[in-house]
Order: C-alpha cells, then sequence, then structure tokens
C-alpha cells in the first residue's frame, strides 16, 4: 500500500477516534456516535453548511475504513518490523480465506 492511502487511512482512524486495531463493529459504532453529533438535522441554521462538511468528512472516513477492514482483522497501520515479501504477507492474512488463500495440493 502507498503512502498516501496509510495517511488517509490514518486520518479516518483519527477522525472517528479509533484505536490502531478496530474492528467493523467499532468503526460502526463510532460514526453512529459522531453522525448523531454532527448531523445537518440537529444542527443550528448558521451551522448547518459546516455539519454537512463534517458529515460527509465522516462517511467518506466510515467508507474508507470499511472497504480496507471489511473482513478481515488487518490493522489500520503498516508494520514497520515485517521481514515478509509480499506473497508471504499475503498469505499471512488471507492465506485461510477459501478464494484468496493458497490451495493445499
Amino acid at each position: 500500500m502507498k503512502k498516501q492511502e496509510w495517511e488517509n487511512i490514518a486520518r479516518a482512524k483519527m477522525l472517528l477516534g479509533l484505536s490502531d486495531r478496530a474492528s467493523i463493529i467499532e468503526i460502526k459504532r463510532a460514526f453512529r456516535q459522531l453522525s448523531k453529533k454532527h448531523h445537518p438535522d440537529v444542527a443550528s441554521e448558521k451551522n448547518k453548511g459546516s455539519a454537512s462538511d463534517k458529515m460527509q468528512e465522516l462517511a467518506n472516513a466510515y467508507h474508507l475504513l470499511l472497504n480496507y477492514c471489511s473482513q478481515y482483522d488487518i490493522p489500520l497501520i503498516p508494520d514497520q518490523n515485517t521481514t515478509q515479501d509480499a506473497e508471504e504477507w499475503w498469505l499471512d492474512r488471507f492465506g485461510n480465506d477459501p478464494l484468496w488463500g493458497k490451495a493445499d495440493p
């Protein structure tokens, strides 16, 4: 993953107030709580524009994290200490997946 993509994930994680290992349930819970607080329908008339912008930012962060973490328990930070090559990294995370994993001979 490129540095810019990790930076986007880090910003999304910070915006939603998540730890480095957040479950999908935690991501959804954080989004719901923040969206109730910042939704344009609950904002005053003069703050509706900024509330709308904030909701869009929250929604983008939410979708980014869900797309990244949708079916796997993947940390939201890059592993700096890895000595694995690309294939080993993939098999370590997805090796047991019936679709993407390595088939037994």
